[in-house]
């Protein structure tokens, strides 16, 4: 108990740097002077330090004196993780006046940095400096980010805003740019874009041995991984000496950005360029995608950020993906959605044109509280593949609400989906559904996280549309969906657990549980009842000692007819004609392997992914639903017992890709790469969309890497 008490004063213990109280695992720059000061006292020794030599050393320029000028000056700067100083920008009277201040700046001697959890990092400050100068008067020096900021008056009695901004009239009409983008992005409310090979990148450091981290709930904030990634420090070993304008902006740089002290935004323009040839299609000489990217970032004030991203694409394909496509394809004569990204339109030989578009708000109304309204995907597990929601599906609507306090996170997300098929079409729209969940995530312990996850579905009919009993963040969804009637909803359970054996080793699963039959379950009679599905999987981070080596094994099972409905097929866990779950629906098993390999901006990846499958024959003569295909009734099933994996017209199936690339611009995840894949399909009977296959196929192409492709279908 002695010991449970003291952390909890360890951890709420705070110490005031200037106006602004700091965490205790962050340590402020330290003048050489200053080493020898006591702990609680170096903040204000380097405030002291820092005034005496701006006092000491600034020349006031003889236009300024010329004209009595009275006034404040105020300074932007930060401390390095190498100890420089470095000024962003000046706000002051006179352009003379800023140019003195940066070479007082210059001269100032290098430090030692400040420090956070241990680990030198950037420190950015405002100061405030009355003009004229006096050997006495108070010069405020405040980190930047501070909330308990002075009104003063100066001798003619205008109000002004120590450590904040020296002219109020003008910072309040004039944009006053930064001389240095400081690339706010990387600590801001924004999601990271989510790329399984982006993702890898900082895996390891998130999943050490003690860290209170939850790397189920994906995208992640830059915030959350930036206590233990230093984006900065990474981006900066690989950016390259560009002098010129362009060639920063395609090697190092945001195409636009602009940042004041109160806000910034990026513009850039993103590309998806392939180019390759499957050798089985005769028909056409080449496959390719052509994708042309808007993106938008930007953030007002400390805790609002916003995202935008637009996507106009044409594309043609290897033939077998070609085939699912049209597949899927939706009412109203569209030929084809697009897997993971939506409804297509012909273009052109055999091409498909699909638009997509992306965006959120992102609001953090507290330290515990995240808050996003947006429109994209999102995705739930440790593993490649996710049993409970995965970014396999078109971009839905959603509105999601995250909890992080003491070793939980508590993730709400409210969805909005559709259902495109021909059956349930009215009026030439699509039938409108809507999906709740809840993930609650609790670090047990320095090793051992545990996840809980509940999901229901349920659609607009009866004029019912949003359902306000599914608001309620803390509620169970079975109770709900039983008070709304039995044919209200289709809810879905899950677990989740992760074990660090070391800082190099983990092991995590998924279950997932549509339905279940006590009495069944263990009698050894496979009823249709149990529909179930489990995961399994480990990653070996820096592997056999080789620095940014990641290995991975993963096993997947789900039975069949989990996350089917009855007649009411548009309950079901799906969404455009997609799984939201994984992407082959149910009725399968699997193994993925996978290496990743990264060093400076080359980076690499090999996957190798062998299944057995089971779909329905749908010939004339055998139309029964077997289990594979999550759009088919589980009222249509050919028996009730004996229900096994790969039931129906078994299938085998083997997948292997081998990718390996240059990132041209780190900033963007902008990467050149080329792509071999080999695609090995066996049937037990040949359909109209299930036949043998093999499939060569190869991709060159160029690439703004902030999504996953799938491939392996």
């Amino acid at each position: 108990m002695k010991y449970t008490l003291l952390l909890s004063v360890l951890l709420l213990t705070r110490f005031t740097y200037s106006q602004e109280k700091l965490n205790n695992s962050e340590i402020p720059p330290v003048f050489p002077e200053c080493e020898t000061v006591d702990f609680q006292q170096r903040s204000a020794c380097f405030q002291e330090t820092l005034k005496n030599f701006i006092v000491e050393n600034l020349k006031i320029p003889q236009v300024v004196e010329e004209n009595n000028f009275q006034g404040t000056v105020v300074v932007l700067f930060e401390v390095t993780r190498e100890g420089d100083f470095e000024v962003i920008y000046v706000d002051a009277a006179y352009d003379e006046l800023k140019d003195e201040v940066d070479k007082t700046f210059e001269t100032l001697p290098q430090i030692t940095p400040a420090t956070y959890n241990g680990k030198p990092t950037y420190m950015q400050f405002r100061m405030a400096v009355k003009i004229p100068l006096r050997l006495n008067e108070e010069v405020n020096i405040v980190r930047r980010g501070a909330t308990e900021i002075k009104v003063e008056q100066d001798e003619t009695g205008d109000e002004y805003y120590s450590g904040v901004q020296a002219d109020k009239a003008t910072t309040e009409y004039d944009l006053i740019q930064s001389e240095k983008f400081t690339r706010p992005h990387l600590e801001s409310k924004l999601n990271i874009p989510f790329s399984h090979e982006m993702y890898s990148r900082f895996d390891a450091e998130l999943n050490r041995i003690g860290t209170n981290t939850h790397t189920s709930t994906k995208p992640f904030l830059y915030s959350e991984v930036a206590k233990y990634y230093d984006f900065k420090a990474e981006q900066e070993k690989i950016l390259q000496d560009r002098s010129t304008w362009l060639g920063r902006k395609i090697w190092n740089e945001h195409l636009v950005q602009f940042q004041t002290e109160d806000y910034w935004f990026t513009i850039d323009f993103g590309l998806d360029l392939q180019l390759g040839k499957d050798f089985q299609q005769e028909e056409y000489r080449f496959t390719y995608n052509n994708t042309r990217m808007a993106i938008l970032n930007g953030g007002l004030g400390d805790n609002l950020n916003f995202y935008a991203v637009a996507y106009e694409n044409q594309g043609r394909f290897a033939e077998y993906y070609n085939r699912y496509a049209e597949s899927i394809r939706p009412d109203g004569g569209d030929p084809a959605i697009i897997p993971g990204r939506g409804i297509a339109k012909p273009f052109m030989d055999g091409g498909y044109d699909y638009p997509v578009a992306e965006g959120y708000l992102s609001y953090s109304p507290g330290k515990y509280f995240n808050i996003q309204l947006g429109h994209g995907k999102n995705f739930i597990g440790d593993g490649y593949r996710s049993l409970l929601m995965s970014d396999n599906a078109s971009p839905y609507p959603y509105l999601k609400l995250s909890t992080t306090f003491w070793k939980l996170k508590y993730t709400n997300t409210w969805m909005s989906l559709r259902d495109v098929r021909p059956e349930v079409t009215a009026d030439g729209s699509f039938r409108t559904k809507y999906m709740a969940n809840h993930y609650l995530s609790l670090n047990l312990t320095k090793r051992l996280n545990v996840g809980l996850f509940e999901s229901v579905i349920w659609q607009n009919d009866n004029n019912r549309g949003f359902d306000v009993n599914y608001l309620n963040p803390v509620i169970f969804y079975r109770a709900t969906e039983f008070a709304t009637g039995a044919r209200g909803g289709n809810a879905l359970l899950g677990l989740t657990a992760k074990y660090k054996w070391s800082d190099e080793v983990i092991s995590y699963g998924q279950w997932v549980v549509d339905e279940f039959s006590t009495g069944e379950i263990f009698g050894g009679s496979q009823s249709w009842k149990n529909k179930l599905g489990y995961q399994l999987g480990v990653k070996y981070f820096n592997a056999f000692n080789i620095p940014d080596l990641l290995l991975q094994a993963e096993y997947n099972q789900v039975r069949p007819y989990t996350y089917s409905h009855n007649k009411e097929v548009v309950l079901n866990y799906g969404h455009n004609n997609q799984s939201m779950a994984h992407l082959w629906g149910a009725n399968f098993r699997e193994i993925v392997g996978i290496a990743r390999f990264k060093k400076e901006r080359i980076y690499s990846h090999a996957k190798v992914i062998y299944g057995k499958r089971g779909f329905d024959f749908n010939n004339g003569v055998d139309n029964a639903a077997y289990g594979g295909d999550i759009y088919e009734s589980y009222n249509d099933r050919p028996f009730d017992y004996g229900v096994k994996i790969g039931q129906g017209n078994t299938a085998r199936s083997l997948f292997a890709e081998v990718e390996v690339g240059y990132i041209i611009n780190p900033t963007t995840n902008l990467k050149l790469y080329g792509n071999f894949m080999y695609r090995n399909f066996n049937t037990q009977v040949k359909t109209a969309t299930h036949f043998d296959n093999s499939t060569v196929w190869i991709n060159f192409g160029l690439r703004t890497d902030i999504f996953n492709w799938y491939y392996d279908y």
